[in-house]
């Protein structure tokens, strides 16, 4: 299956891009996460992310389907 990935702040800073796909076997965003976080170095812990599938918050534990887009949401600052 095909996942598409959306980064937004921090991340994409990190990881250089703003959008990516991923081919993956099945799994949950905290397998995808995990993945991602060690391949491309990303600094930020799960626990400090929100997430979003198909413009939805979702939980971390949620399975995967061909075509979802998720977007990790890093915390906010402002002022």
């Amino acid at each position: 299956m095909r996942v598409r990935i959306e980064y937004y702040a921090a991340l994409r800073e990190q990881r250089g891009l703003g959008e990516e796909e991923i081919e993956l076997a099945d799994g949950d965003a905290v397998a995808l996460y995990d993945m991602l976080r060690t391949r491309h170095h990303l600094k930020l812990s799960r626990e400090n992310l929100k997430l979003a599938i198909n413009d939805e918050f979702a939980p971390w534990d949620r399975k995967l389907l061909d075509g979802d887009r998720l977007v990790f949401i890093p915390p906010v600052a402002g002022g």
